[in-house]
């Protein structure tokens, strides 16, 4: 069996998909998935704090900060992808570049947030890249994560691991992130749940927490650094 470079794998099929991505992503943010997450941050975050946007993609969700009245930087691991958003936000005050989450090119305590959507999971090893992005915020800066819960459709990525094949997809659901998250200094705050049509309010209002994350399409976490 060939070796499996996870970064380059990574790397290389973010890079195939930014045509599909910038497709779709202006439809997430707005009206999809995602349509709720910069609202989020907005009653939790001063305006005008600077926050790192962490797999960026082709960089709408950064534009959706920067008009909310945020300094944003972008980083993705796709050259692709921060090709597309430098060209599409060219006369934007944002800044892209590329950088993989497991090697920041920021000093300590650079942000006071940082967003990260969909991007813990598809890590080869959470743990280093939840303590890079830890190491960048500012004590008692908040962390927004959004993971893909169970029921997204994402997850099949990594259904070749049943063979023993290796797969970008991490496995780790919100739950395992939330535990992960408590034992290296991030206190969990607040969050919310993204759920598929099917799942309405009265299916997981009176669920304990875990349960509730069981049946989401995404958790959205809003973390604060403490310590240090």
């Amino acid at each position: 069996m060939k070796s499996f470079n996870w970064k380059k794998e990574s790397e290389s099929q973010w890079d195939s998909r930014a045509a599909f991505w910038n497709e779709r992503s202006k439809s997430m943010w707005d009206s999809g998935s995602r349509k709720d997450i910069v609202p989020f941050i907005e009653k939790n975050l001063k305006k005008g704090s600077g926050i790192l946007d962490v797999g960026c993609g082709d960089g709408y969700g950064s534009l959706r900060l920067h008009l909310a009245g945020y300094s944003v930087t972008g980083v993705d691991l796709s050259s692709e992808m921060i090709t597309r958003a430098q060209q599409q936000l060219a006369e934007e005050e944002i800044t892209f570049s590329q950088s993989d989450i497991g090697s920041l090119p920021f000093e300590d305590n650079s942000f006071d947030g940082i967003m990260a959507i969909n991007v813990l999971e598809w890590t080869e090893v959470p743990y280093e890249a939840i303590n890079e992005v830890k190491r960048v915020l500012r004590k008692d800066g908040f962390l927004f994560v959004g993971l893909l819960g169970p029921t997204a459709g994402p997850r099949t990525t990594s259904y070749p691991r049943v063979y023993g094949e290796k797969s970008i997809a991490n496995t780790m659901m919100p739950w395992e992130f939330q535990k992960l998250a408590s034992e290296n200094g991030l206190d969990y705050v607040d969050g919310f749940g993204v759920y598929k049509e099917g799942v309405k309010e009265h299916h997981y209002k009176d669920l304990p927490m875990e349960l509730r994350q069981a049946l989401t399409f995404m958790w959205v976490f809003m973390l604060r650094k403490v310590g240090e």
